[in-house]
This record gives C-alpha cells, structure tokens and sequence, in this order.
C-alpha cells in the first residue's frame, strides 16, 4: 500500500511514502492500527523521516510528519547534488544515494 501525497508546510516539502495496516491479536479478536512512513525536506540540504502509529490513517500520518520535522538533519551538498556516490544498509533495506 505505498502512496505518495505531496504537501508544503513553510519551507519544507512534505511527502507521505506508505501507509501499512498492521494488526494486533488478542483474546478478543484482532485489533487494527496504522503506521505511516513521512518524509520531509526544504530541497536545499536539510531533510528528516518520521514513523508514526495510531489507531486512524490521519492520526498516524500526522504523528509521522511531527517526527520527522523534529527529527531534520543537514546533509552537504556540493551545488545540488551529493559529494561522492553514499551506499547504506539497515537490515533488509539498502538505499544508494
């Protein structure tokens, strides 16, 4: 379930990657929650992510976008671009920048 939305907050451009339904069982029966993955950056070096998780789609995503405005980092760029070609890995995921 992977959808992009584009919003503009000030400066920064906001972008939601994915929505997940995730659930939880208990004695009861399953109880359903969301999780969403942000991203958000000004184009210009700073950029940051945010997970969040809550009981309603608009809940999460909203969750996920204050995290990733609190969680913003600077990245050097040489003109527009990146210095040199950036390999990373974290568990199964490997991102080539």
């Amino acid at each position: 379930m992977a959808k992009v939305e584009n919003q503009q907050q000030g400066d920064l451009l906001e972008k939601l990657v994915a929505v997940n339904r995730v659930s939880k069982v208990v004695k009861g029966g399953r109880i359903f929650s969301f999780t969403a993955l942000t991203v958000v950056g000004d184009g210009n070096g700073r950029v940051g992510f945010g997970y969040g998780k809550a009981r309603e789609v608009p809940a999460a995503i909203q969750k996920a976008m204050e995290k990733a405005r609190r969680n913003l980092v600077t990245v050097d760029l040489n003109g527009n671009t990146l210095q040199h070609p950036i390999k990373g890995r974290h568990s199964g995921s490997k991102v080539y920048m």
